[in-house]
């Protein structure tokens, strides 16, 4: 499962709404009024891999509502952008949520934007509403073949500013088939640390093995014209819950993981 932690501020500053956080998963509210989650993905809209020197982003096309995620906690439509993964530089932990104390060693997330009411990422990103991440939690099993078809594409982008096509992948087969979630409000987890985010994070883990997750620290911080230095770990410490509630899809709230 992972190593136990213990709650740490120190990255945020006077705001209450920062992610990512440990979910207490008896603490977590059950809302009868939270719908299943409705994901529509159309393989065509991937276009690209590139690494940004801190992980690597699968991109997509999301000039038009192809790939989209709606209900569950959202009163939009969310079209989706891009996914990535965190993770540390041991099998110990890597993740960024963090459930009853328990790190994952790491941590997939699919951002969408709120597309039915704003006109780009970057618009959407300045609004409370306006960003959807997708949580998913690894854990140590397995070869994961859906994994595999991204990792077989890292030598591409080894070095900081790296791209290369990637097309037709079907994130969909990707998630677990048991969608039942936490939710909450929060943040992104890298600067600006925006507070504009609707987090769902999934209560099933997907597997990863310990030699695939070697090939995510193999990737470089580096560009191809510098010493090589490898991204060991990318993940943000745990934020204060403050007031907030963490609402679950799910009558009994506990770990299914």
């Amino acid at each position: 499962m992972g190593a136990t932690v213990s709650q740490d501020d120190n990255d945020s500053d006077c705001h209450t709404h920062q992610s990512p956080i440990n979910i207490w998963t008896k603490m977590a509210l059950y809302d009868p009024f939270l719908k299943p989650l409705k994901i529509q993905y159309d393989p065509t809209t991937s276009r690209k891999i590139v690494n940004l020197g801190h992980c690597f982003n699968v991109e997509f096309d999301d000039t038009s509502d192809m790939s989209v995620l709606s209900d569950g906690p959202l009163n939009s439509r969310y079209r989706l952008r891009q996914f990535h993964f965190h993770w540390g530089s041991s099998d110990k932990d890597g993740s960024e949520h963090v459930i009853d104390g328990n790190v994952y060693p790491a941590e997939l997330h699919i951002v969408y934007w709120n597309s039915q009411k704003y006109e780009s990422f970057e618009e959407a990103a300045k609004h409370p509403d306006g960003l959807a991440v997708i949580g998913v939690l690894l854990k140590i099993g397995e070869a994961n073949p859906v994994l595999q078809t991204i990792i077989e594409h890292l030598d591409d982008v080894k070095t900081k500013g790296k791209e290369h096509s990637f097309t037709k992948y079907n994130l969909a087969r990707l998630l677990p088939n048991d969608l039942d979630y936490w939710t909450y409000h929060g943040s992104l987890t890298t600067e600006p640390y925006f507070e504009c985010v609707t987090w769902i994070v999934l209560q099933r883990a997907i597997p990863i093995s310990s030699a695939q997750l070697t090939r995510f620290r193999g990737l470089l911080c580096t560009s191809e014209y510098e010493k090589p230095v490898p991204i060991m770990e990318n993940h943000r410490p745990v934020q204060l819950l403050h007031d907030r509630v963490v609402r679950s899809s799910r009558l009994v709230s506990a770990s299914k993981l």
